[in-house]
């Protein structure tokens, strides 16, 4: 009788749990929906096209705070500049906060900024120093009025001199190169299936790239989110920082290729304080995009920005307002955060954010259905181990009565 009355006071203990520990898992409900601070342009921008809905776990990827289409800024945050660009995020590099954002895992077109999946993707796999031979493919669908690095066919080039043609001057060309080499048997397509596997790992869950260049292709997307963790990845190279600070380079001379000098077309460099480099994009559809870092007190923001207009203030005027907010805040002062390679893709801000109330924000039970899972096992286990020792006694006195 001793053994069924502590197996009673357990299950009641099991049933006496909160509804929350036993329940199946619920999403977090969505962040309070802020408008984001906005200028208008002086000529009304195309129609954009219509992106994949975000899926709603995606979307809280990096904090719930994320998980809204308008503004995410700290609680007690100044009003953050009224922009053209539909999606914006500003996060801290180093410690890997996210100071605030606009919409910052909505869908957007990339454009050029998607070169920097390539450069993320490929450079740890590519050797600076091969040299190889541009093909007629790789210029065959190029339109020679879009930006080109200068490569020609026939023509043998570093890789490392590709890295310089694609980051200064914005290389079409340099990247279908890059992605034909990296992608091996695959070629090309076997480039940008590498770019997509790369985004996955990093946890840019919205992006999908159809070219290598970012030119405009079929289901072609990113976040302002995803690219702060491409941004991440790429600066914390060596050798790609060194790349995208350089202002001048000279491509050499090989026999049968020309060599030229090339420049650096992101003019924040020398211009914004403490610019680390970064790249720009425009087509008709994504219009104009920008990924810059900026370093100042030890403090290296990443700003990145979608659909921007050129009026009133251009892709870089923006990126000056956004930084010189971030840099205006304390220290700490976040709404979430980037997640990394190998970590859970699911945590939650505890910020409090302008629009939420004080305190813990929403949370999914994602945490107490294991934690009932494994008191309910443990408790189970209890009542088998307790169990055993009384079926072997009552097999026992049942063969002394037999």
């Amino acid at each position: 009788m001793t053994i069924f009355r502590v197996t009673a006071v357990m299950l009641s203990a099991v049933l006496a749990l909160p509804a929350a520990a036993v329940a199946p898992p619920t999403r977090a409900a969505a962040a309070p929906h802020l408008p984001c601070p906005a200028v208008k342009p002086p000529v009304p921008p195309p129609a954009p096209p219509s992106p994949p809905p975000v899926d709603p776990a995606q979307a809280a990827v990096g904090g719930q705070a994320l998980a809204t289409s308008g503004l995410a800024i700290p609680a007690d945050a100044p009003t953050a500049p009224a922009v053209t660009a539909t999606s914006w995020l500003v996060a801290d590099l180093n410690t890997g906060e996210v100071l605030g954002g606009c919409g910052p895992h909505e869908h957007r077109t990339p454009a050029s900024v998607q070169k920097l999946l390539l450069a993320a993707t490929l450079m740890p796999r590519l050797d600076p120093t091969q040299v190889v031979e541009v093909t007629r493919a790789d210029l065959r669908d190029l339109d020679p009025a879009s930006s080109l690095m200068g490569v020609v066919e026939g023509g043998r080039y570093s890789i490392e001199s590709l890295w310089l043609g694609l980051l200064l001057r914005s290389g079409n060309d340099a990247a279908n190169v890059l992605a034909r080499v990296g992608g091996g048997n695959a070629g090309r397509q076997g480039g940008v299936q590498a770019m997509n596997d790369e985004a996955r790992r990093l946890g840019a869950n919205q992006t999908h790239a159809a070219t290598p260049s970012g030119l405009d292709g079929p289901g072609q997307y990113t976040s302002a989110y995803d690219l702060a963790l491409i941004a991440r990845a790429t600066f914390a190279r060596e050798d790609f920082r060194r790349y995208i600070a350089t202002t001048v380079a000279q491509i050499p001379e090989r026999p049968g290729t020309p060599g030229f000098q090339i420049t650096h077309d992101n003019t924040l460099l020398g211009i914004y304080p403490g610019t680390l480099g970064g790249k720009t994009g425009f087509t008709d559809l994504a219009r104009q995009t920008y990924v810059g870092v900026a370093e100042r007190d030890g403090r290296r923001l990443a700003v990145t920005l979608l659909g921007a207009e050129t009026a009133p203030l251009g892709s870089f005027g923006e990126a000056t307002a956004l930084l010189n907010w971030g840099f205006a805040l304390p220290p700490g002062a976040s709404v979430g955060r980037l997640v990394t390679p190998e970590e859970k893709k699911n945590e939650r801000p505890v910020v409090p954010v302008k629009g939420e109330p004080e305190g813990r924000p929403a949370e999914s039970s994602s945490f107490a259905w294991p934690t009932g899972l494994g008191i309910g096992a443990a408790l189970v286990l209890a009542v088998l181990i307790l169990a055993v020792p009384w079926r072997r006694t009552g097999a026992r006195r049942g063969a002394r009565q037999g």
